[in-house]
């Protein structure tokens, strides 16, 4: 045993322990090196998995879809409510004026029932009487096209069951068969609807004559073109 193990066994220190304390120091281990693609892909976000995206895809799809169909929805909405407010604005009196017309077909059968010859001979106070009631009728049919309400006559026109009202029918051969030939009331339309239809007469085609009756008006023609011709004095 040397002399420094001997001190070293009398101290109570270990072989390890008794190395020179002036030994230099071990240098630190440095970190392992980092590949550089290995630290880029840890930064980066990692993309979505493909049934995620398709998923989103599908959701804002239906999304888009639920939209398209609320603003159509909106915009038939804002249509009818304006049709509604001007159906209201203009169909909102029916009820009043087709009540008011009765006053209006009073009136015109009073005019009616006083020819022009009649009013030739009537005094003056009459005349200006009657020419208030027609300046009173024009001014009622007046206020009525201000509101839309339109008087029609529809002598000659084609019968129209949706304006017409058939009261009877007439043998006219003047006119077409279906054709209105008479109008007994006249009718009225507010807007494009009828507030009340006219009562007509309707033409149909006269009765053709039997076999018999012809052949009596031919013999009468023959005897009346083989008759002898008077004299003339």
């Amino acid at each position: 045993m040397t002399e420094s193990s001997a001190r070293a066994a009398e101290a109570g220190v270990g072989p390890q322990e008794a190395e020179p304390r002036n030994r230099e120091p071990q240098p630190a281990a440095s970190p392992a090196p980092v590949e550089p693609g290995h630290a880029e892909s840890e930064a980066r976000p990692q993309a979505p998995q493909p049934d995620l995206l398709a998923a989103a895809r599908k959701e804002a799809a239906e999304y888009k879809d639920k939209l398209l169909r609320t603003l159509a929805e909106m915009e038939n909405l804002r249509r009818r409510t304006e049709r509604e407010v001007t159906d209201v604005r203009l169909y909102g009196i029916a009820s009043f004026a087709r009540d008011i017309l009765a006053v209006a077909d009073n009136m015109d059968r009073a005019l009616q029932a006083l020819d022009h010859e009649i009013r030739e001979k009537v005094d003056a106070g009459v005349k200006a009487l009657l020419d208030g009631v027609e300046l009173t009728e024009r001014e009622l049919h007046n206020v009525l096209e201000k509101h839309g309400v339109k008087k029609f006559e529809p002598k000659g026109e084609k019968f129209d069951p949706n304006r017409h009202q058939a009261m009877y029918e007439v043998a006219d051969a003047a006119v077409p068969p279906g054709t209105v030939a008479q109008v007994v009331q006249a009718g009225y339309t507010i807007g494009e609807r009828v507030l009340r239809p006219a009562l007509v007469a309707v033409a149909k085609a006269p009765p053709q004559p039997t076999a018999n009756e012809a052949a009596a008006d031919q013999a009468a023609a023959n005897d009346n073109a083989g008759a002898p011709a008077g004299d003339v004095s």
